[in-house]
């Protein structure tokens, strides 16, 4: 599991739009990347909905923002068009990604475990090195900080 100062993982990932995203190639840019556990579920939909509210800002602040989970790209296509999501989405489906970032973990509900991917929101700065890592993400006032931690650099 990397930790703050590490290199990021580099990974390439099928984005909706078609394209497939390298984090190698955006070296130069401040990556934001958001971890949630499924598509059109209460807490992953208003989270998504947030970073896409907040999308110019971060452009702005000269940042890209990518969600990542394990929902193939058809299911991200339907999400994004149902909810008019501007962050783009990317496709984990194998779960490496989810497994390098150390996202996937063993999770409890209603009495019953199971694997899932932890709420996390990676900060990966210019020079392609972690910024920040906010674990077990709680939706409300996330964006903002994570925002302003962009912001602050």
């Amino acid at each position: 599991m990397p930790d703050v100062n590490d290199t990021a993982p580099d990974f390439a990932l099928p984005c909706t739009g078609g394209e497939t995203v390298r984090l190698s190639e955006l070296r130069g840019q401040t990556v934001v990347l958001f971890f949630y556990p499924r598509d059109d579920t209460p807490g992953c939909t208003k989270e998504s909905i947030g970073f896409s509210a907040e999308h110019q800002a971060f452009a702005d602040a000269g940042a890209v923002v990518f969600g990542i989970s394990k929902d193939s790209l058809a299911s991200h296509d339907k999400f994004t068009a149902k909810h008019e999501l501007s962050v783009p989405l990317l496709s984990d489906e194998h779960g490496q990604v989810c497994e390098d970032y150390g996202v996937w973990k063993e999770k409890k509900m209603y009495g019953k475990t199971f694997m899932g991917i932890e709420r996390t929101t990676v900060l990966v700065d210019p020079d392609g090195r972690i910024g920040q890592i906010w674990r077990k993400v709680k939706v409300p006032g996330h964006v903002d900080e994570v925002l302003a931690a962009v912001k602050q650099g």
